[in-house]
């Protein structure tokens, strides 16, 4: 599998949307088509192997399942993962002869996804840095009450700063680093310490990122049930996820009710609940 300019360009002008503003926000561009399950998508229409694409997608979306950008701080870029990563690795993946569906392949999408994952945090500190240009004219335009002129902040220099850190990196690494991968293939054999190393720590990093999940969704030791029944339904049983997401929406109905039983006898004999902290701690556990 080879990349060629104008595909490059097409991933690279991606890469510029769903990092931009006009993309309604952070809705559509960030949270939508910047996540690696639809920039395998994406990438596989634009490299024409979409069951290969999406495979990567759904590998690499399983490390960076709970990341979240607070403040602005930011481990790894996922457009940079969807748009340098999925593509390379799906070069990756084609040079090496992999089942795309099997699990060495899996593990070595992760591993590239991890390694532009830190590459594109760079270029993401890059856009926001070169942004406060854009902000400081904005600040100009409001103290000399030129207001009409603020969107242009927001919605047109910014363009630039994408063009300059998203669209160009994107579009050579994706081009270059396709040569590059499928020289590494020519360098290092598939039974090679180097690429064992790979397949290893790319079949550990979905802890990584359950384990983050984990901490975020698991309030009291009772949240791991529905969880652990969840995989032990997918692994005995051989469920598929609408199955095991319809036990565990029962689930979450019957804790729902559990919960609401409990306030209601709580409350009863005792006359109106106050209002309070506890109260606050109660829907906070809901």
């Amino acid at each position: 599998m080879t990349i060629s300019w104008f595909q490059a360009a097409i991933l690279g002008i991606f890469a510029c949307l769903c990092s931009n503003s006009c993309m309604a926000g952070q809705a559509v561009g960030n949270y939508t088509i910047g996540r690696p399950l639809v920039g395998g998508l994406v990438c596989g229409i634009v490299l024409g192997n979409m069951p290969l694409g999406i495979a990567c997608g759904v590998a690499m979306q399983l490390v960076y399942i709970a990341l979240v950008t607070p403040g602005g701080t930011v481990s790894a870029d996922v457009r940079a993962i969807s748009y340098i990563g999925i593509p390379l690795a799906m070069v990756a993946i084609s040079a090496q002869g992999l089942n795309p569906l099997g699990g060495s392949a899996a593990d070595l999408a992760k591993s590239v996804g991890t390694l532009v994952g830190t590459v594109g945090t760079v270029l993401y500190y890059a856009v926001a840095t070169m942004n406060l240009v854009w902000q400081s004219f904005g600040w100009k335009d409001v103290h000399k009450g030129k207001l009409n002129k603020l969107t242009a902040v927001n919605f047109g220099w910014p363009w630039i700063s994408h063009a300059l850190f998203s669209f160009l990196p994107t579009m050579f690494l994706t081009y270059y680093g396709a040569t590059a991968v499928t020289a590494l293939r020519n360098a290092l054999p598939m039974d090679g310490i180097a690429m064992k190393t790979l397949f290893t720590v790319g079949g550990m990093l979905p802890c990584v990122g359950i384990a983050i999940l984990l901490r975020q969704i698991i309030g009291h030791p009772i949240d791991f049930v529905p969880f652990l029944v969840g995989f032990t339904l997918a692994a005995s049983l051989h469920l598929n996820l609408v199955s095991v997401t319809v036990i565990s929406l029962l689930f979450a109905v019957i804790f729902y009710e559990v919960e609401m039983a409990r306030d209601a006898g709580n409350g009863s004999g005792k006359g109106p609940v106050a209002e309070g902290p506890a109260n606050n701690d109660d829907e906070e556990d809901i």
